[in-house]
């Protein structure tokens, strides 16, 4: 219950309304942009596997590393100017703990 009512006054706040958007329009980049290489359920397409047993083997610096600068010679781009750092910290939460909605 203590749980449930911090959620509601999180949310019900503007600062958290205005955080829980933000993550929304992540979540969804994940799944649109990110998806158009990696599949739209993230299972893999051009680019590889991207949920959470794929990339355990990263921590969440090196991930949102990975999106904001890319991968050279690889089909992976950067980010970096289209995101500030701590979206792609979000996105690399989001990639390493599944969906959190």
């Amino acid at each position: 219950m203590r749980k449930l009512l911090a959620l509601f006054l999180l949310l019900s706040s503007p600062v958290g309304a205005e955080e829980a958007a933000q993550t929304d329009k992540l979540v969804n980049l994940v799944h649109q942009d990110c998806g158009s290489c990696h599949g739209l359920t993230l299972k893999g397409g051009l680019g590889p596997d991207i949920r959470p047993q794929s990339l355990s083997h990263y921590d969440i610096d090196t991930l949102s590393t990975v999106v904001l600068d890319g991968i050279p010679d690889t089909a992976m781009p950067p980010w970096r100017p289209l995101m500030s750092e701590a979206d792609a910290k979000k996105i690399a939460e989001y990639l390493l703990q599944g969906d959190v909605k």
